[in-house]
């Protein structure tokens, strides 16, 4: 064992005069950047995925679809039995969006984020609540979901699911 002498004040002046003059020195340590945790890789993955899947919703390109009666779509090869299954409410949606509130671009992003993450939870039912509002979202929702290849078919939601509020969307689940 070391025995500790005590610091005297003449230790204090010497080491005083001794640093006499000196400068601090500056900091110059760089900090790697921090890794990124799972979520925020996943958030990130997720993201790339909702822009990948808006791709496919153009403003351009108007479907075909019926003006009259309530909003209905069924893609080329769907059978109508199917379509009148979802006005029935046989199908009970598993995933919601709610679009009120919403500018095109972020409804645009948030709609191509849920048919990815139904296609990820294995989800073939999801309802978007789009509101009636000023028309806009309810005119045009219709229009990028008949345009995404993903959709099966989608129809006026019952009232228990929003009514002419929102829409029932199908949704063609690959074999894995």
């Amino acid at each position: 064992m070391s025995k500790k002498t005590p610091i005297s004040d003449d230790d204090f002046s010497l080491f005083r005069d001794a640093v006499k003059g000196v400068k601090k020195l500056q900091q110059d340590t760089i900090n790697p950047p921090r890794r990124q945790t799972v979520e925020q890789t996943r958030k990130k993955r997720t993201e790339s995925t909702a822009r990948d899947h808006a791709f496919y919703f153009s403003d351009e390109f108007e479907p075909l679809l019926k003006e009259d009666g309530p909003t209905q779509y069924a893609r080329t090869g769907v059978s109508k039995y199917e379509v009148k299954r979802l006005r029935r409410g046989v199908y009970v949606p598993d995933m919601f969006l709610d679009l009120h509130g919403m500018t095109q671009m972020e409804a645009k992003r948030e709609l191509g984020a849920l048919i990815a993450e139904c296609i990820k939870e294995n989800v073939s039912c999801a309802c978007v609540m789009h509101g009636i509002g000023k028309h806009i979202l309810k005119q045009k929702t219709p229009l990028w979901l008949a345009q995404h290849p993903d959709v099966l078919a989608f129809h006026q939601a019952p009232l228990e699911f929003g009514g002419a509020g929102s829409l029932l969307v199908l949704i063609e689940i690959p074999e894995k």
